[in-house]
């Protein structure tokens, strides 16, 4: 049985951490999926879940227009667990009142455990951290569920009916604020809905090489190699499954940072045996992008040339040895969301590799990470037995450099990039910082000049963006705060050193509102 056969469904009700949620589910080894709450009873059902989320959300339960829980959805014999809105909405859906204290909690508020026997809440400390965010409540439990949990502004901050499998809260476990919230979803989702926790590296390496097997066959296979944690990830896992029936393309774009090209075909052939094609497609690339500035042409143009370019290599590859049917690439669970697949969300960018395709391509795709966060990508590169330092290898897009130049992409702004980037990753590193931040995109403002002086000189020259963010799945982000004394260093020496830029300047947005990527 695939182990995402019976998955956790996440409903998202608008929640800022709707995909945190289903990523801590997740570290309790236990599949999940987000799903809209737009979803009938009767389409949840059909998806055979092993229990159910209900996620926080903006909304009041009273408002005219906020989004409802269907009754039925109590009645189908699933677990199900509310957070925030979700504890709402249950609430009133099985009986209870929910109304409007003006009396709002947000952020740290303490929460008082009044029934020490609770299944979530037992053998925790009386009182504990939580992370509110909230304006009404819950002001009468629905009929058969005890109160486990108050607040100084909330007198039902907790509830639940085990013998129903049903269970809420009014706070976020899902964030780290929250003391003991892992343990809390942990305890509902073995304690109370039962279910095992089989979501682990091991189990999805034996299930995945066995479905690649099946799929694939004796047929001949190609990778998109690009040096980074997903595409290496993906490779090595289908070459687990095939072995020599995959060649890996690694496509030298032109948009590659200083020394990958290099990295890649010494490191990563030396540590898995993977036979590997270097296509020089970079006058390519470059001739495509000419007078292309709009992002989304960028990725979609990037995404077209890197499907021709594997079609041409697998058409050299299937005069030898006879056809390529399949093309692998390391899809992500945060991409295929991001680019509105398959839970309702809007897109909010193409993903070369999920939105960016052309509708003509030939191949068949093989996307064997679809349903895995960043760090289960890793966990996953872990149990492979990749190198530490491929697997820790901060993310790094698939269409490069060309979308961290804002403007057209020429030879000269790439260069002028390059230089760029490859002193603030040298500076990272030798600061030692570089397990502290998820990534630093170095982003060139191509189309802008600011007026600077240098020497006894008026300078005219570009403007760079650093953009050092941590995360845990790219879903959310914070920007990093680096010390001033790195900060300054790498501005003294990339003004110093590379000619056309005249001004450094610091991202201090989070992810949302900004996403992580200025394109």
């Amino acid at each position: 049985m695939a182990l995402e056969e019976h998955p956790v469904l996440v409903v998202d009700f608008g929640a800022q951490y709707a995909q945190l949620i289903a990523r801590r589910v997740r570290e309790a080894s236990v599949y999940s999926e987000v799903v809209p709450s737009t979803l009938s009873v009767a389409e949840m059902v059909a998806k055979s879940p092993a229990a159910i989320i209900l996620s926080g959300g903006p909304a009041s339960v009273y408002a005219q227009d906020a989004p409802r829980i269907d009754p039925a959805l109590f009645e189908a014999g699933v677990p199900v667990f509310g957070i925030c809105y979700g504890f709402q909405a249950m609430a009133q859906a099985l009986g209870g009142e929910v109304a409007q204290t003006g009396r709002r909690e947000y952020g740290a508020t303490e929460l008082a455990v009044t029934d020490p026997e609770a299944a979530l809440l037992r053998d925790l400390p009386e009182r504990l951290g939580v992370w509110m965010s909230h304006g009404d409540a819950v002001s009468v439990a629905p009929p058969g569920f005890r109160v486990t949990a108050t607040t100084p502004e909330t007198p039902i901050a907790a509830f639940e009916d085990p013998e129903r499998k049903l269970a809420g809260v009014q706070y976020h476990p899902e964030v780290a604020h929250s003391e003991f919230g892992q343990e809390v979803l942990r305890r509902f989702l073995h304690d109370i809905a039962g279910i095992p926790a089989d979501w682990t590296p091991a189990e999805i390496l034996t299930e995945q090489v066995a479905a690649i097997r099946e799929r694939i066959g004796d047929a001949k296979v190609i990778c998109g190699l690009s040096g980074g944690v997903d595409s290496a990830v993906a490779a090595a896992l289908v070459h687990r499954a095939v072995g020599d029936q995959l060649t890996c393309v690694f496509v030298d774009h032109g948009l590659l940072r200083a020394g990958e090209r290099e990295q890649v075909e010494r490191d990563y052939v030396a540590a898995t045996g993977i036979r590997l094609v270097t296509v020089d497609a970079s006058e390519r690339f470059l001739s495509a992008l000419a007078g292309v500035s709009d992002p989304e042409t960028k990725r979609k143009t990037i995404g077209r040339e890197f499907i021709r370019v594997f079609e041409r290599a697998a058409a050299e590859i299937a005069e030898a040895e006879g056809g390529v049917k399949y093309l692998v690439q390391g899809t992500l669970y945060p991409d295929v969301v991001e680019s509105g697949g398959g839970t309702g969300t809007a897109t909010i960018k193409s993903h070369h590799n999920v939105g960016g395709l052309p509708e003509d391509m030939t191949f068949e795709l093989v996307e064997p990470l679809r349903l895995l966060f960043k760090d289960e990508v890793r966990l996953l590169g872990a149990e492979l037995g990749l190198p530490p330092a491929m697997v820790a290898r901060h993310p790094f897009p698939g269409p490069g450099l060309g979308i961290r130049i804002i403007g057209e992409v020429t030879r000269d702004r790439l260069q002028i990039l390059r230089a760029a980037d490859a002193i603030v990753r040298a500076e990272m590193t030798a600061a030692g910082v570089d397990a502290q931040i998820w990534q630093c995109p170095v982003v060139l403002l191509a189309d802008v000049r600011s007026v600077g002086v240098q020497g006894d000189g008026r300078t005219y020259g570009h403007p760079v963006v650093l953009r050092p963010v941590s995360s845990e799945d790219a879903m959310t982000a914070d920007w990093s705060r680096l010390e001033y004394d790195l900060l300054a260093r790498i501005s003294s020496r990339i003004t110093g050193e590379v000619t056309e830029v005249n001004r450094v300047v610091l991202d201090i947005t989070s992810k949302p509102p900004g996403t992580i990527e200025w394109e």
